[in-house]
């Protein structure tokens, strides 16, 4: 997240669906580390980690994500061979571009009450 708000975003190249970057850790990997390096591969952005703001579940995937608040801390933005596009979005875009499943992970992190536990089917969340 910029200073002024404004959220990090990656067009994904297998589905061309919007969605923050991350992925798989590597066996060695902490958690912190992991997220600063997938972020850097498909965007160009180094990141600091602030804090942990969610938990989220897919259910028909049974696949965990862990989602931190991060800071820029240099780099240029730049499409890699997993996204076709880049860009700062802000919270109404983040609502537009995204399905609900991913908008959420964005939107819990600007609100500062986290970290959230969520479940979802790929698309829509589960309620409790």
């Amino acid at each position: 997240m910029r200073e002024d708000g404004r959220l990090l975003a990656i067009r994904r190249a297998d589905n061309g669906t919007w969605e923050l970057p991350g992925g798989i850790l590597e066996l060695d990997e902490t958690p912190e580390a992991g997220v600063t390096r997938e972020v850097l591969e498909e965007t160009g952005i180094h990141v600091e980690v602030d804090e942990l703001t969610g938990v989220y579940k897919n259910m028909t995937r049974g696949v965990v994500a862990l989602v931190f608040r991060c800071k820029p801390s240099g780099g240029t933005e730049r499409t890699s061979g997993e996204s076709t596009a880049v860009s700062w979005l802000t919270p109404d875009e983040v609502s537009e571009r995204m399905s609900e499943a991913f908008a959420i992970r964005l939107l819990d992190a600007l609100d500062g009450n986290g970290p959230h536990v969520r479940s979802h089917d790929g698309q829509h969340l589960i309620p409790v």
